[in-house]
């Protein structure tokens, strides 16, 4: 891995961006954890600069474009220009999709999709300078099946693999890989109860028996880094 390069991660106050966050700091980067929980933010920042790593918390609604413009430049006044990016904030609620409204079906779209084209757009110019960078899109296999009573999840991370394979195809020539990881069932602990049960579902489907950790994607987040 390279030394004082810059990573800034979406949804870095929990699990699997907690800990690509502390992987990173671990192996010299700088990290910016995006979130809008800062509390959790906090305590992510505390565990990594406690461990000798250097971390900044930024609380910030990436489902909103002015907020990534305000994001990328308070990002580059702390660091300078930013050499990765890591797309995993994203939410899953659930409802059943003749109950769904229009505001219900927007609100994750914002979030799970809509946020990753906009963080692009803000970073990527910069990398096409540096002639360098590097893009993760988090994506998800139980919504790649289907999500029974998530629609819109499914909908938004089959965009999700949409985006990153065309901006693969883009700016690979320009020095800039952009990878998607696709995670099977993963131990969190999610504030819904209804995830966490399909989560702990698939256990019969794993032939290892267990599920996997957030440290797990994490270190393939470092590879590709």
């Amino acid at each position: 891995m390279n030394k004082n390069k810059t990573a800034i991660i979406t949804g870095g106050s929990t699990g699997i961006g907690k800990h690509v966050g502390i992987l990173l700091s671990q192996n010299q980067y700088n990290v910016i954890l995006i979130s809008r929980n800062k509390k959790n933010l906090d305590s992510v920042k505390n565990t990594i600069i406690n461990s000798g790593g250097n971390a900044t918390p930024v609380a910030a609604n990436i489902s909103a474009a002015d907020e990534c413009e305000r994001l990328v430049n308070e990002a580059r006044e702390i660091y300078g220009p930013i050499d990765i990016l890591v797309n995993n904030a994203a939410v899953r609620p659930e409802k059943p999709f003749l109950e769904m409204t229009l505001d219900d079906w927007h609100s994750v779209l914002d979030i799970d999709l809509n946020a990753a084209f906009y963080t692009c757009r803000e970073f990527l110019p910069r990398m096409v300078e540096n002639g360098w960078g590097r893009v993760i899109n988090i994506t998800g296999m139980n919504a790649i099946h289907g999500y029974k009573g998530r629609a819109p999840v499914s909908a938004a991370k089959h965009g999700l693999w949409g985006l990153t394979k065309s901006l693969a195809k883009e700016f690979g020539s320009k020095g800039i890989t952009v990878n998607a990881i696709s995670p099977g069932p993963i131990r969190s602990q999610h504030k819904d109860a209804a995830l966490t049960r399909h989560i702990e579902q698939q256990l019969e489907r794993i032939p290892l028996g267990h599920l996997g950790e957030p440290q797990h994607i994490a270190s393939l987040c470092g590879f590709l880094v």
